[in-house]
């Protein structure tokens, strides 16, 4: 899959990953390879993905998750350096 995370700053990740876990307004949901489409607005907490290799976490507060055809963009108010 396809992600890419967007704030209106800068590109942070464009990349393949098997996973992704994300930070939702109802709870944290994981999207795996072939996942049904949705939108779903994201608050303040850990965006997690791997590339079946490496783990990573990332930050953000707030914005907005778009899965599509194993494309999943990510439109964040901004990501919160660690």
């Amino acid at each position: 899959m396809l992600l890419e995370i967007i704030t209106p700053e800068k590109n942070v990740f464009k990349g393949n990953v098997d996973s992704a876990t994300f930070p939702g307004s109802n709870g944290s949901f994981q999207v795996l390879n072939n996942h049904a489409p949705l939108i779903s607005s994201l608050d303040k907490g850990d965006l997690k993905f791997s590339d079946g290799k490496n783990n990573t976490t990332i930050v953000v507060d707030g914005g907005v998750v778009e899965v599509l055809n194993n494309n999943i963009t990510v439109l964040a108010e901004k990501v919160i350096e660690e």
